[in-house]
């Protein structure tokens, strides 16, 4: 009988994995890094170790550090979680020679199903289908290059031990597979330590359909349906939800004993899931499969009323499965998507920053997984994962608007978060069809002004003057005081707008030019103020701090700054050719130099963050003045990197 499970991960599914075994009556044990000191999952376990600095590299990969932890607490399990060393064939053997239970699949499933290379080949020996491409022992450029002509265009580069979308390149034509090919190698050796890439066809238009499967060490394997992932971003998932609108029973059918044939052909135990490509006849491709509890597995617990984490701990001590596969029945809808702290607006650049407030909306149908709460800050340590929001409903629709509704009553102040543009994703004609395929973010979303930088509107401005002149009243109500007129100047994003705001006791009047929008004040506390707006009474959260205002109200959240008492500043804004970094990360490569001449648009920098390569571009043409970045540097967000002086010859022909 097992007794102490260590985890050996951080956020949300290590608090997900507390929860459950604690419901199961295990002792838990966290580890965590110096920077997680204060992080949900360690206060949530019974004991916790700190296991190194805040570099992933010396605490959450450190196995030597882990397994440290789990002898000086006693623990004789280990569940690793996803991501991290979830996936380490060596860290798997590591525990079972430290006498620890590995909570997940054996050592040589682990490693099979770790390279897309190796495991691709079994598969077809195993009669799985596969997508055409090349996997041969040499993968050198010049191989690659020759491999490509036979396979033809499009096609797609992967990193042999990749996932997530790391490492993982669409080439159109011969002339950009040798720029490509480069990319993806360092891309997969920053984020793997291994930089094998192989070739597929690219199947245009896809769905990305995976399949739960779970096997014991008694022979016995089953599947838990599918999960639709098809709505992806960069190759990284954005929205899943089970069962798949596109799939038939025929098809599910054949795909769970195809992804059964391969947890048996490789000996598999535990959690894993097998993915496919579909394409738009139904047939169905092996693309890989992940040796882990899936980021996506709360839809499959929903819609099959299973919880997954005490499974993957049946198998763990020994058992049987908990249902065979004629007992799993699927009920409802599920739908998921990723609450992560970025900018649509700035091309979904990382955010970094405190969390002034973090309140998940709460209803039928609800789940959040979350390892974070208002006054954490999100770091560039890690994911910047805030939250998976997920939404059950007896049909799709009524998933679909409960999920909706819970993201626009989702409380976030502090970081800029990706939610309103999930929400427009969830509410897309296309997606509530059942259309969207990998292609559905990059046609749908392409041009569309709502990821641009926005003006606010007069009522979102009328609403942050109306806290701020309440604040600035000094008075607890303003039913009983003098009508007046104050000037209000907000900043938001590069933009600063001067109002007018007219007060008459509990009415205000806000004046933007020839624009003017009224409110009525019906009360206010602390956080929270209700308005009486063309006769509807509505409520706005607040939070102030410092000079800085973040509010929530009509299904929107939006920011300001007052700067009503600031003195105008001068500022290197969009073409001024003071190139700063996007976000906290590593150089990995600078591609310019002092003198050469550049174009608006020319990548100057590429920049390592979370594991994913972000390029810095120039904002104008120009000539590169000077450049203050070298690879290897770690550099701060808005660090000055590169400056870009005006072209003399395009200065003299404007000015002719």
């Amino acid at each position: 009988m097992l007794r102490k499970l260590l985890i050996a991960n951080r956020g949300e599914i290590a608090v997900r994995v507390i929860r459950t075994a604690k419901a199961l009556g295990y002792r838990t044990v966290a580890v965590y890094s110096e920077a997680d000191a204060k992080a949900m999952h360690v206060e949530l376990a019974d004991e916790a170790v700190c296991i190194g600095p805040a570099q992933v590299s010396a605490s959450y990969l450190n196995s030597d550090a882990i397994l440290d932890a789990a002898r000086k607490t006693g623990a004789d399990c280990v569940h690793p979680g996803y991501g991290f060393l979830s996936e380490n064939a060596a860290f798997s053997n590591a525990c079972k020679d430290a006498g620890l239970v590995f909570v997940g699949p054996p050592a040589s499933a682990i490693e099979l199903m770790g390279s897309k290379r190796r495991s691709k080949i079994a598969m077809q020996e195993a009669g799985v289908p596969v997508v055409p491409g090349y996997e041969g022992n040499n993968a050198s450029d010049d191989e690659l290059i020759a491999a490509a002509k036979d396979i033809g265009y499009p096609l797609m580069i992967k990193a042999s031990a990749g996932g997530g979308g790391r490492g993982m390149r669409l080439v159109e034509s011969d002339s950009d597979l040798a720029d490509n090919i480069k990319r993806a190698r360092s891309e997969s050796k920053q984020a793997f330590g291994d930089d094998e890439l192989i070739l597929e066809k690219a199947v245009i238009e896809p769905r990305h359909v995976e399949i739960q499967v779970f096997a014991d060490r008694h022979g016995n394997a089953v599947h838990l349906g599918e999960r639709d992932c098809s709505v992806q971003r960069r190759h990284q998932k954005v929205v899943e939800e089970a069962p798949s609108p596109f799939v038939t029973p025929e098809l599910r059918q054949a795909m769970g004993e195809a992804a059964v044939k391969a947890a048996l052909a490789c000996n598999y135990e535990g959690a894993g899931t097998v993915e496919f490509l579909v394409d738009k006849h139904r047939n169905f491709y092996f693309l890989e499969m992940n040796t882990r509890l899936q980021v996506e597995h709360p839809v499959t617990e929903l819609i099959t009323g299973q919880d997954l984490v005490a499974w993957q701990l049946t198998v763990a001590e020994g058992l049987s499965l908990p249902l065979a596969q004629d007992d799993i029945r699927l009920n409802g809808h599920a739908i998921e998507v990723r609450l992560y702290a970025e900018d649509p607006a700035q091309g979904f650049t990382p955010q970094t920053g405190p969390l002034y407030a973090f309140e998940p909306a709460e209803g039928e149908g609800l789940r959040y997984d979350t390892g974070v709460r208002s006054g954490d800050s999100i770091t560039p340590h890690y994911d910047p994962m805030l939250a998976k929001v997920i939404a059950w409903g007896q049909n799709r629709d009524e998933a679909r608007r409960r999920l909706i509704r819970s993201l626009e009553d989702t409380t976030v102040f502090g970081v800029t978060t990706n939610r309103h543009f999930l929400s427009r994703i969830i509410a897309d004609e296309t997606f509530g069809a059942g259309g969207a395929t990998t292609a559905f973010l990059q046609q749908a979303f392409k041009d569309d002004p709502s990821l641009q930088p926005q003006n606010l509107t007069i009522r979102q401005l009328a609403l942050a003057a109306c806290v701020l002149d309440h604040g600035s009243s000094g008075q607890s109500a303003w039913s009983n005081a003098p009508a007046t007129m104050t000037p209000i100047k907000l900043e938001t994003g590069e933009t600063t707008v001067e109002l007018l705001v007219t007060r008459s006791g509990n009415r205000l009047s806000v004046s933007m030019g020839e624009t003017q929008h009224t409110l009525v004040l019906e009360s206010q506390r602390d956080g929270l103020l209700c308005i009486i707006d063309n006769g509807v009474r509505q409520t706005c959260q607040y939070h102030r701090q410092g000079d800085s205002l973040y509010l929530q109200a009509f299904g929107q959240s939006w920011s300001v700054r007052d700067v009503t008492h600031q003195p105008a500043q001068g500022a290197g804004g969009a073409g001024s050719g003071r190139i700063q970094a996007t976000m906290d990360g590593a150089i990995i490569d600078v591609l310019v130099e002092t003198g050469q001449s550049v174009r608006q648009g020319d990548t100057l920098v590429i920049l390592e963050a979370m594991k994913m390569e972000h390029p810095v571009k120039a904002d104008r043409d120009g000539i590169v003045g000077a450049v203050q970045a070298s690879k290897g540097d770690q550099v701060k967000r808005s660090q000055l990197l590169v400056e870009i002086t005006a072209n003399e010859t395009a200065e003299q022909e404007s000015n002719a």
